[in-house]
């Protein structure tokens, strides 16, 4: 039994666009299926539109870098836990901008090889895969939210947000959201596609990432638990005077780590 299932809070507003997928994968491993299993089985019964399968971890070779692998054969070495599992949803769900990002790692692994420090090119990939959201919002909102106006973004401008759309990405940052903590913060990519369906969105971003755009690491800083209608506590506004979560911009330049 993939480890950590059972913690995961369905309910939770952040898993709208992954529940359907997610109940069913967690029940197929819950009823014994190892997550390969599982999420190869979804796509079959569901006729889900998954430009990939799954296969154990062990199929892959030793010598040969975990995203040549999927490049080459179309198949993802999955392991049974949290963190592969939401990657394996992630297929299922953004199955355009997975492979939009998988064919970004390949060329740069066929290009410089793979390097003990990944570069900046294959950090922004990599940042962007395991913790990424993706916002449509107003400029008003945006601009805050790239300033770090947190007052403004949070109390200020609260009724904006019922006019933009958050989606979560990274599954690392799924995965780390099912023991929810106010410090949790994703790198916000600003969508400007007009549709805000999950389809659309996927399309869209996979037109739209590049190594360039992704090497400069185009993001904005959200702590998730923030987001209005995301956690019970934030509707205190003593809540966003937390500074060690709320930081200003100079902070969070100062402390961002180089590599993911």
């Amino acid at each position: 039994m993939a480890h950590g299932l059972k913690a995961i809070d369905w309910s939770a507003p952040w898993l709208n666009p992954w529940r359907e997928a997610g109940q069913a994968v967690a029940l197929g491993v819950q009823s014994g299926e190892d997550c390969a299993q599982a999420l190869n089985n979804y796509c079959q019964s569901h006729a889900a539109d998954c430009p990939v399968g799954f296969v154990p971890q062990s199929k892959l070779p030793t010598h040969e870098a975990y995203e040549a692998y999927i490049y080459r054969t179309r198949n993802v070495p999955t392991r049974d836990g949290l963190h592969d599992f939401f990657n394996g949803l992630c297929w299922l769900t953004f199955p355009q901008t997975k492979v939009r990002l998988n064919q970004l790692q390949a060329q740069q692994i066929k290009r410089s090889g793979v390097q003990s420090v990944r570069g900046p090119t294959r950090d922004g990939i990599t940042v962007f895969d395991e913790n990424a959201a993706f916002l449509q919002a107003p400029d008003s909102l945006w601009q805050s939210l790239e300033d770090k106006n947190w007052r403004r973004l949070f109390v200020d401008l609260r009724p904006l947000w019922a006019q933009s759309h958050l989606v979560l990405f990274g599954h690392a940052l799924l995965e780390k959201l099912v023991q929810p903590r106010k410090g949790i913060t994703a790198h916000v990519y600003r969508v400007t596609a007009q549709d805000n369906s999950v389809k659309a969105m996927d399309a869209w971003m996979a037109a739209e990432v590049t190594e360039e755009k992704l090497a400069l690491k185009p993001f904005a800083h959200l702590p998730i638990l923030g987001v209005p209608g995301w956690w019970a506590d934030n509707e205190n506004p003593g809540f966003y005077d937390d500074a060690f979560v709320f930081r200003s911009k100079r902070e969070i330049l100062a402390h961002q780590p180089s590599f993911f």
